[in-house]
């Protein structure tokens, strides 16, 4: 199975990813995790998304496409993936899109998780300060949920015309918005 998780910042994708991907037995990839992880590294890619995601910025399409690129063809991923971060506009769909042709593939879903922005702020505030992250204070929460209404909510309406859109309420406890996915994602199969 093939699938996107979208939903706005701190609406639970990397809370549900992991369990989502065991569940169809594909690998859950987070581009903000490889992204996170090559940080913490020191990479040489760490050092170019650390200053781009402390100012809430989003890392650009070409590096974020390669990234996502070279994963995709990592054998793991060759029946199937969880994709959670990308794509985030039509640049990196049109990308995507054309990887998966060249590849004889297709997306099967693209869940949305549905949240009101005021709770996801209040939900990325209190991560920031269990987990440290530096990429969560509450100017830099705002400007990525307006870039995220800019940039990515648009995609959704795509993935609605597409025939591959499943919207699911992302309030609620961890197994309760989890059982609901799998609900729906079940019922589109």
């Amino acid at each position: 199975m093939r699938l996107l998780i979208m939903g706005a910042p701190g609406a639970g994708k990397g809370t549900q990813a992991t369990a989502i991907a065991e569940h169809y037995c594909v690998p859950a990839i987070s581009t903000g995790d490889m992204f996170r992880t090559n940080i913490k590294n020191g990479t040489e890619l760490g050092k170019k998304v650390k200053a781009i995601m402390d100012a809430g910025d989003l890392v650009p399409d070409e590096l974020t496409d390669q990234v996502v690129v070279d994963r995709l063809n990592q054998d793991d991923a060759a029946n199937g993936f969880l994709l959670d971060g990308y794509p985030r506009n039509m640049h990196q769909v049109e990308a995507l899109d054309a990887y998966l042709k060249e590849h004889g593939r297709q997306l099967d879903a693209v869940i949305s998780l549905d949240v009101d922005p005021e709770l996801l702020t209040q939900r990325l505030l209190k991560r920031a300060e269990i987990e440290g992250r530096t990429d969560d204070n509450e100017e830099t929460i705002r400007n990525r949920m307006s870039v995220y209404s800019s940039q990515t909510e648009p995609l959704l309406e795509h993935y609605r015309s597409v025939g591959i859109f499943v919207p699911v309420d992302g309030v609620g406890e961890i197994d309760e918005v989890r059982q609901r996915i799998f609900a729906a994602l079940d019922s589109k199969n």
